[in-house]
């Protein structure tokens, strides 16, 4: 392939999901110049990064066409909903991820669950509210414990999870009449809450193809033990031996054929990322909610596991053309820990320096999320989730083993984390 014919990729957003995408891709041989937006200071130390923000959307736009960019890869959820992909597409630039009305399926949890119940796919027992008065009145004939989310986008944290009636009172208060989560809680939905082992399953969509990556699990709680406020995701490791082979063709067959099937019911063409949050009941699999992006931190797992070049992968979802049949993935496990600041997901502190090892084992990695890189080269913080740390190895006892040894030698004040990530998965008998 020739230099003039390879492709020029831009990453949209900010965080490790964007960092590990940005490294997937500059190892593609059909990648010719890999640029970010706005970026962070990892990925400012790899490609070039322009400080446009994820909602210009002409903005983006623009930086699109100046640099003859000929795949847009959108990580966050925020510029999908706002209708980027629709944007890039009136101009003739492929980009991955659904158009507006597909991102619907994760801006509005009521919309999400409304298909849900249209094209009988297994998901909690709701009902969505923009009044306190009957959302009240609905709680007393499903006391707590019970699930409270704000049905709009907010970046995984607007889930209360109820064990009292008083809580779930309160939580219904706050989003409604006083503003907890702004627009994103003006609706809520109020759900049963289940039991079980959480799963995520991700399937790249091409219209009536999907392809999925191995199944992952998700640690969202802060602290550890999966206690404390609810963040968005201090670890997460890949696969998970819950979902086995016929668990998998299952949800495959129960979850998301259906899905596609039901977005064709309805005139949605839908191309990207169908991130479906499950929950493994002694009832079956149920749905939790869809995410139309990849999530972050599985990414950071997920995508070092496919053997696979998969910008080619990514441009025929853009493209709305047919997936390869399977894709192939590496052998082994991955994890990986989130290193965060402390206080997060509160106020935390921004801008200490942080010291990196000189070199790390080649099958460990440091993806950067919530930092920034000066004109010195000097890495601060500069957000809640700091780095992600990987490993892959045999077993995810090697793989966690080796990535806690190289998060303790990373360092920055107040640096926090979370030491039993994939806990479960090494404690089964």
């Amino acid at each position: 392939m020739t230099t003039s014919s390879k492709l020029n990729i831009l990453v949209i957003g900010s965080g490790g999901r964007e960092h590990a995408i940005v490294q997937k891709c500059l190892q593609s041989p059909l990648a010719g110049r890999v640029i970010a937006a706005p970026g962070n200071g990892g990925m400012a130390s790899e490609v070039e990064c322009f400080n446009t923000s994820v909602e210009d959307i002409d903005g983006i736009v623009a930086l699109a066409q100046a640099n003859q960019i000929g795949l847009v890869v959108v990580g966050p959820e925020v510029p999908l909903s706002l209708g980027l992909v629709d944007a890039l597409e009136t101009v003739g630039i492929p980009a991955y991820g659904p158009k507006k009305e597909g991102a619907q399926l994760e801006s509005s949890k009521a919309f999400c669950k409304d298909f849900f119940a249209r094209h009988k796919i297994p998901t909690a027992e709701y009902a969505n509210f923009t009044e306190v008065a009957p959302a009240l009145e609905y709680l007393e004939s499903h006391p707590a414990p019970i699930v409270i989310k704000a049905s709009g986008l907010a970046a995984g944290k607007g889930v209360i999870m109820a064990e009292t009636q008083e809580e779930a009172i309160a939580a219904v208060k706050d989003m409604l009449e006083g503003g907890a989560f702004g627009d994103s809680g003006a609706e809520i939905v109020i759900e049963e809450t289940l039991y079980g082992e959480e799963a995520s399953i991700h399937a790249i969509v091409s219209g009536d193809h999907f392809v999925c990556l191995p199944p992952s699990q998700d640690h969202k709680r802060a602290g550890e033990g999966d206690q404390g406020l609810n963040t968005g995701g201090m670890g997460a490791y890949t696969p998970t031996s819950r979902v086995t082979p016929e668990m998998q063709a299952a949800i495959e067959e129960q979850v998301i054929r259906p899905t596609l099937d039901g977005f064709k019911a309805d005139g949605i063409d839908f191309c990207g990322t169908l991130y479906a949050g499950l929950m493994l009941t002694d009832k079956g699999v149920k749905v939790l909610e869809y995410n139309v992006r990849f999530g972050d931190p599985e990414t950071q797992v997920l995508l070092p596991m496919v053997a696979d070049d998969l910008v080619p992968v990514l441009l025929a979802s853009a493209k709305g053309e047919p997936l390869p049949a399977k894709l192939n993935f590496h052998q082994g496990a991955a994890i990986v820990i989130v290193l965060a600041a402390g206080g997060y997901p509160g106020d935390y502190a921004k801008g200490d320096t942080i010291t990196f090892p000189n070199e790390i084992a080649e099958r460990a990695a440091i993806v950067h999320a919530g930092t920034k890189r000066d004109a010195k080269g000097t890495i601060t913080t500069n957000g809640g989730r700091v780095l992600g740390v990987s490993g892959q190895a045999p077993s995810l006892q090697e793989a966690a083993d080796l990535a806690y040894s190289v998060c303790d030698q990373i360092d920055f004040d107040n640096k926090y984390l979370r030491r039993d990530i994939g806990h479960r998965e090494l404690n089964r008998k």
